[in-house]
């Protein structure tokens, strides 16, 4: 799975991240948190508590890395889904800052990290064993993708490249392990092969942002070329 280095170019690219994510909801109603979010079931508001209750849970990972102790990112799907319900019904005001509070105090953990603990191993919720390494993705990827599902403005397109291409690999590496995958290979718009899925099957192109979209279940790939129609995807995470 992708993982990246914890240096300056990764702290100040999350740092950027959750930035954007924070303008965009600078000024946020109560009536705005409690519409719908692009993300089926969930109002902009589960959203936001799912974000500001992810970075006090990924540090929970970095606990474990840094003192070697077992510290499971949640207790149970179930006490991290009552987690996300009970946030999501508080005032606007309160939520941004929520997402605010806790995005700084990651920022703050991940850059005081010390250096030995970055090879440390872990495993984060979904179950894979990882380091420290991978943890900075997958913060990077919710503040990019959550910030689309907010349905504020913000597109995949809209995601810097850096970050979208980031995420696309992320994305890539959890389809290469799928079970259920039928073959196929992505290619970019001008043809030159992203990643390849088994042996045949049709060849599926476009821009990295709607490959990514699609990939993720943020677009029908109405945008993507293939013959035919596209592969049935298993869900993603």
């Amino acid at each position: 799975m992708k993982e990246i280095a914890p240096d300056a170019t990764s702290f100040h690219a999350l740092a950027a991240a959750a930035d954007r994510l924070l303008a965009a909801v600078d000024g946020l109603t109560d009536a705005g948190a409690a519409a719908p979010s692009r993300l089926p079931g969930w109002t902009r508001g589960h959203v936001l508590s799912h974000l500001a209750a992810q970075a006090p849970a990924l540090e929970r990972l970095l606990t474990w890395a840094r003192t070697g102790v077992e510290t499971p990112q949640y207790a149970s799907r179930a006490a991290r889904d009552a987690e996300i319900e009970s946030g999501s019904r508080l005032p606007a005001a309160a939520l941004v800052s929520r997402v605010r509070d806790s995005a700084t105090h990651w920022q703050a953990t991940v850059e005081s990290l010390p250096e030995r603990t970055w090879d440390a191993t872990i495993r984060p919720f979904t179950g894979e064993l990882c380091t420290p390494r991978r943890i900075l993705v997958i913060r990077l990827r919710e503040l990019a993708l959550h910030l689309v599902d907010l349905d504020l403005g913000h597109e995949i397109d809209d995601i810097p490249p850096g970050v979208r291409d980031i995420v696309l690999d992320d994305v890539l590496g959890y389809y290469a392990q799928a079970d259920g995958l039928p073959a196929f290979t992505l290619r970019d718009a001008d043809g030159t092969p992203v990643a390849r899925f088994g042996d045949g099957g049709p060849d599926v192109s476009g821009k990295p942002s709607d490959l990514l979209a699609w990939l993720s279940g943020r677009s029908d790939g109405a945008a993507l070329t293939a013959p035919g129609e596209l592969p049935d995807l298993p869900p993603w995470i």
